[in-house]
């Protein structure tokens, strides 16, 4: 399979100068083509800082990380921002919806940044709520949504410009137990369709049943 991801050596310490905290320890890892990796861990493990440090929001102390041809030490920060923007979608442990847009609205957010024309961006944001069951609910806002339906509107955010590589941060957190299996079954019919690569940090073990890779960490190493 045709490698979209990698990183090598890959290490972050906070507060360096004072009281050290090393997050990440050296950590390599290669991300393929059509692949679904599952990273689990206890918390304050280090899982969520290594994602932002893969998708280049957050610096890091040493190593490299690799996007297909492009070495994030080459590229410029607004370089790195269209990257994201382009081939990346993120799904934070936070929703951080836009309060004033409706679900709608914000999922189409990825596509008008990326300069798709107003039709095609809500016909495709309205089709993946569909698909994660909120098509009865694309036009209310974020304050008229449970914790869960707000999760499924930022995991719609992050696949609906179909990008190369998805990662998610516990990502059915605030989801009950069948919610939670019907999105790990559309996140595995997304990569079936689409060819993209999953990097899922979670406790849920139902993830367990679509990975193809299974990794643990733990004090920043990934054993």
């Amino acid at each position: 399979m045709n490698k979209v991801f990698a990183a090598e050596q890959l290490s972050k310490t906070f507060d360096p100068d004072t009281s050290p905290i090393h997050a990440v320890k050296d950590v390599s890892l290669e991300i393929c083509e059509n692949e679904i990796i599952v990273l689990t861990g206890r918390s304050g493990s280090g899982k969520s800082t290594l994602l932002h440090l893969l998708a280049g929001l957050e610096k890091k102390t040493s190593g490299s990380i690799f996007f297909k041809e492009n070495d994030y030490d080459n590229l410029k920060p607004n370089e790195l921002t269209s990257l994201r923007r382009a081939e990346m979608g993120f799904v934070y442990q936070f929703h951080y919806l836009l309060n004033e847009l409706s679900a709608q609205e914000n999922v189409s957010l990825p596509l008008k940044l990326n300069n798709v024309n107003q039709d095609k961006a809500n016909a495709a944001s309205i089709e993946i709520l569909d698909s994660l069951g909120l098509g009865h609910r694309i036009d209310h806002k974020p304050s008229e949504l449970s914790g869960g339906e707000k999760q499924r509107v930022a995991i719609a955010r992050s696949l609906v410009h179909s990008p190369s590589l998805v990662i998610l941060d516990e990502p059915t957190g605030d989801l009950d137990t069948q919610t939670s299996l019907e999105v790990i079954n559309s996140l595995k019919k997304f990569v079936s369709d689409k060819k993209s690569s999953l990097l899922i940090a979670t406790h849920d073990d139902n993830f367990q049943k679509i990975a193809d890779r299974k990794l643990m960490m733990d004090s920043g190493i990934i054993e």
